[in-house]
């Protein structure tokens, strides 16, 4: 059922009602105003009654009340004013076919109508014309109206899919963005995991150190540890369904004045770390080109732990706004002259992929003992 067949409120009973008696009254004066009273009278006016009383009808059985109404209009003029409300009913509210048949009707029921109360100035054949030309024209307009009102509901329901396309995509970008927040946070996991197993490990084979470099090492277990649990939490809460709590996967992103730090981080552990910096305005880095220039150097020395322990690592940073950033990590080969390939995090393939994501280039190649990672990456002037 679509939305003009639906039950009529009362206020369009009355409207249609009214216009239906003022059409009717205006038809019978008009039609008997220069005639004297006569036998036609009484079935004028009889036939007006009962076209008022169906009027109503037309609003609820459109067809079959035009259909009666039609047939009074071949016995009475009376009838035609409701009648031809009637058509422009049919041709609004059903489909194309049956509204012709009803205006065909219609213009057959006043040739009728014509044919035995003549008597009017006009010409019979002009006055069929008009007919003609009346029923066609509300033809065409209820077809027009019939198409408005489906035009107006198809738009809304490509509103509403819109809407809802709308929340999809905001809904799938959510999620990509907390697995994207996620996956950095693992990453910082895997980094601290790491500092913590080569700490322990110190602990486990010095255990003729002195006590205060015992408990240094113990404190620092201790707060890597809590620190570690943390992002775990952190990253259990971004990978869930719901939305995170509020302040969750809101920590702020690595930039590259934070790259010292975590070189300390490193030497801390025990690895043994030159950096040498030559960037042009760091501070005004894009955050993307920063993200992943501390997440490359991140993974490096993370492998370079975990592969070639005790090994000195040589970090360089260089570039600057318009000439890109280049990051180049060497470090020698362990004993066993494997070079790194899989580590806590996303790997080098993991990393590879971060690089091309952010539009750069990711090189790593084992070469005369050392281990040798390249990066470039993009920097808008």
């Amino acid at each position: 059922m679509n939305a003009t067949s639906r039950r009529p409120g009362t206020t369009r009973v009355v409207a249609v009602m009214s216009a239906s008696a003022v059409l009717i009254a205006a038809t019978l004066v008009g039609w008997w105003a220069d005639r004297p009273p006569g036998p036609l009278l009484a079935l004028d006016l009889t036939v007006a009654v009962l076209s008022w009383l169906m009027t109503p009808f037309l609003l609820w059985r459109p067809v079959a009340a035009t259909a009666v109404l039609t047939v009074l209009a071949a016995l009475s003029p009376a009838a035609t004013p409701p009648a031809t409300i009637g058509a422009l009913q049919v041709a609004w509210r059903r489909r194309f076919p049956v509204a012709v048949a009803t205006a065909v009707a219609g213009v057959v029921a006043h040739a009728v109508q014509g044919a035995w109360r003549s008597g009017g100035t006009m010409p019979y054949g002009w006055w069929l014309v008009l007919v003609t030309i009346g029923y066609g024209g509300l033809l065409g307009w209820g077809a027009w109206a019939q198409a408005r009102a489906a035009l107006i509901r198809s738009l809304h329901e490509r509103a509403e899919r819109a809407e809802a396309e709308q929340g999809r995509r905001v809904a799938e970008a959510r999620m990509l963005e907390r697995r994207k927040i996620a996956r950095e946070m693992h990453d910082v996991l895997a980094h601290r995991l790491s500092l913590l197993a080569t700490f322990a490990g110190a602990m486990e084979y010095r255990p003729d150190s002195s006590p205060e470099r015992l408990s240094r090492a113990a404190g620092v277990v201790r707060d890597g540890v809590h620190q570690a649990l943390e992002e775990l939490r952190e990253v259990i809460s971004l990978l869930r369904d719901d939305d995170p709590p509020d302040g969750e996967g809101n920590r702020p992103q690595p930039v590259l004045a934070d790259v010292p730090r975590l070189v300390e981080e490193s030497r801390d552990a025990g690895t043994e770390v030159l950096l040498s910096e030559a960037v042009d305005e760091p501070a005004e880095a894009p955050p993307t080109v920063a993200r992943t220039a501390y997440r490359v150097i991140q993974e490096a020395l993370t492998n370079a732990r975990k592969h070639a322990a005790g090994q000195p690592v040589r970090v360089a940073l260089s570039g600057g706004p318009g000439a890109g950033l280049e990051i180049e990590v060497r470090n020698s080969l362990a004993a066993s002259g494997a070079p790194p390939g899989w580590s806590g995090g996303a790997g080098l393939v993991g990393l590879t992929e971060r690089v091309h994501l952010a539009g750069g280039r990711l090189d790593h190649r084992a070469d005369a003992g050392e281990f040798r990672l390249h990066a470039s990456l993009p920097w808008p002037a």
